[in-house]
């Protein structure tokens, strides 16, 4: 998962430098959020495959593509919607911007992302909360849902009224009142997605931090702890781990001390 530099002098190797990413701490929790509403997750990369891969497996995404060049990005996006799946694209570089153009649904991030990739994107997470895919997920399939039950009841109500009126049962002003109320029927339901908490899941899934401590000490316990990364850094060791907590709190103190 590095990168490495070989630094040399007088035709000497003296040194190599490992160059690294860093997984974000919110992303192994939001790629288990999405798999838990039946969400599969892609990664397209212009990155080498051996970092691609390693990254991947670190965060839980099971399909990895790398070395890709921005058409060769675009290209995948069009052979998955071939495929009949409704695509949504993540990103934030200037060579994500086709794909980005390309998907039924696109999500620049918003403050690190390039202004041609926010230009290009249906959605900016100006907060660059990573964590809010899933909520955005959960969003989309409930105001579909609430769509189309809206019209099932509009329908529904106006075929009940005509039929009333032709048999004599609804005069023009009840017929009126009925309309009118049927209006506000489907507002109201449409309403009900107003702050509904679309992530209550999540908050219950992981909670994952980084720190650091020398090596061979431990101001912590790692009773009950995934390490998910380790990185040797010039203070000690940098290691990512995860626990959970509940969702209205974090019962974090035994780890975090």
């Amino acid at each position: 998962g590095k990168a490495t530099v070989i630094v040399g002098k007088n035709n000497d190797v003296v040194g190599i430098i490992a160059l690294s990413d860093m997984i974000r701490e919110d992303a192994p929790q939001m790629i288990n959020a999405l798999h838990d509403i039946k969400t599969k997750t892609v990664l397209l990369t212009g990155d080498n495959t051996q970092a691609a891969d390693y990254f991947a497996s670190k965060v839980g995404i099971g399909e990895v593509h790398g070395n890709l060049l921005p058409e060769e990005k675009l290209d995948w996006i069009e052979k998955f919607q071939e495929n009949g799946d409704n695509v949504c694209m993540v990103g934030d570089g200037v060579n994500d911007a086709p794909a980005l153009k390309t998907a039924n649904v696109s999500v620049a991030m918003g403050s690190m992302g390039s202004d041609v990739a926010i230009e290009a994107a249906d959605i900016a997470l100006l907060g660059d909360e990573i964590s809010k895919i899933p909520y955005l997920k959960n969003l989309s399939n409930s105001t579909l849902f609430t769509i189309k039950a809206n019209i099932v009841i509009s329908m529904a109500i106006n075929a009940a009224a005509i039929i009333c009126s032709v048999l004599g049962l609804l005069n023009p002003v009840t017929g009126a009142i009925v309309h009118n109320a049927g209006s506000c029927l489907v507002v109201l339901n449409a309403a009900l997605l107003y702050d509904r908490n679309f992530d209550k899941t999540s908050k219950k899934a992981q909670h994952n931090h980084y720190h650091t401590h020398d090596d061979g000490e431990h101001s912590h316990s790692h009773e009950n702890v995934e390490i998910i990364d380790a990185i040797q850094t010039e203070n000690g060791i940098r290691h990512l781990h995860a626990h959970t907590h509940s969702m209205e709190r974090h019962a974090c103190e035994n780890y975090h001390n």
